[in-house]
């Protein structure tokens, strides 16, 4: 899990969000998040962890400050760059985004299906990485007929299919049992493992005690580093 020094794939510069006309929820964010890291993302309920994601994937725009994605600055990105470097993100967000016309097989592949890939090329794999999150028995049920937990899984399928450069992970085991959860956290490890930055946000101090990662706790709109 050592970040091997390698120069950053994501950084903050001063980064401050405000919503609207309100006061900043994130003030003067300074970090990176380099090759090969691994860290879980913490703080107390509403501190804006999921803001902060949404922040390091681009989908929310900073109120100040610089961020640089992949080496671009986010500010002079053309809209139509944005699908290419994303793709070299891997996201787990709470409200999982699975497509209700696809079945769980087509949503996990999906990834894959939109860089050109022939499906005979990966079938086996989604399917393998189905049956290891234990939804081999779910892969031609579609998102409506899933519990929260399958969708859950089948949101972190989709997202680690393609051995994204960065993966963000907003609770991904916050609706699983205690032996899911570290099953899936051996996945994120095994991904770290294989070249993959991962950043986990999650309030599980247990289960972050089971890991020796950096730890980025958000308190009142600011970040401390810890590790």
């Amino acid at each position: 899990m050592d970040t091997g020094g390698a120069s950053a794939l994501i950084s903050f510069e001063n980064v401050g969000l405000r919503y609207g006309t309100g006061p900043e929820v994130l003030s003067d964010l300074t970090f990176e998040i380099e090759p090969r890291s691994f860290q879980f993302l913490t703080g107390p309920s509403g501190a804006g962890k999921t803001s902060l994601l949404k922040l390091l994937f681009l989908s929310l725009t900073p109120t100040r400050g610089l961020i640089h994605f992949f080496g671009q600055d986010s500010a002079t990105m053309q809209p139509a760059d944005l699908p290419k470097f994303r793709r070299r993100v891997g996201v787990v967000f709470q409200d999982f985004r699975l497509l209700d016309h696809m079945t769980t097989y087509e949503n996990v592949a999906l990834p894959l299906r939109v860089t050109g890939r022939d499906e005979a090329s990966y079938r086996s794999d989604v399917i393998e990485l189905l049956q290891w999150v234990g939804l081999g028995d779910r892969i031609h049920a579609l998102p409506p007929v899933l519990s929260g937990g399958e969708k859950q899984r089948a949101a972190i399928a989709r997202a680690v299919i393609g051995h994204p450069e960065v993966l963000l992970a907003d609770e991904p085991t916050g609706n699983v049992d205690p032996p899911l959860a570290r099953r899936l956290l051996r996945l994120f490890v095994e991904l770290n493992r294989l070249g993959t930055s991962v950043v986990i946000a999650t309030h599980d101090i247990g289960l972050m005690n089971q890991f020796d990662a950096r730890r980025l706790v958000l308190d009142e709109g600011r970040l401390h580093i810890y590790g």
